[in-house]
């Protein structure tokens, strides 16, 4: 599934969800392909990318967690300039993430 119209203008493919439940929080993670992300001159920085994550989130992962009908404490959105495996550290890749809480029909950023 492909995202775009985002604040930034990238174009962003999901490329997975995981559910991750850590004793007695359920985080719901996003992982997004995101390849303008990559290092070099035409790089699209974290600050013109966080309003994407929000974007996303509000968006995609609200509807989702009510069509699926999930229970989550935290929503976790992420861009990736290329494929990694979660949780395996790659010094090589560029990585974006922020967490929410959702509320209702808001994405609240939270601290993780």
């Amino acid at each position: 599934m492909a995202a775009s119209d985002l604040p930034s203008g990238q174009e962003v493919v999901l490329h997975e969800v995981l559910v991750d439940k850590q004793s007695d929080t359920t985080w719901l993670r996003f992982r997004y392909l995101a390849p303008q992300i990559a290092a070099g001159e035409a790089q699209i920085a974290f600050d013109a990318a966080g309003n994407d994550l929000l974007t996303l989130c509000q968006t995609f992962a609200l509807p989702y967690v009510a069509e699926h009908a999930l229970t989550v404490d935290k929503i976790v959105v992420s861009f990736m300039d290329r494929i990694t495996e979660f949780g395996v550290p790659d010094p090589d890749a560029v990585q974006y993430f922020e967490a929410f809480r959702p509320e209702g029909d808001s994405c609240i950023w939270d601290d993780f």
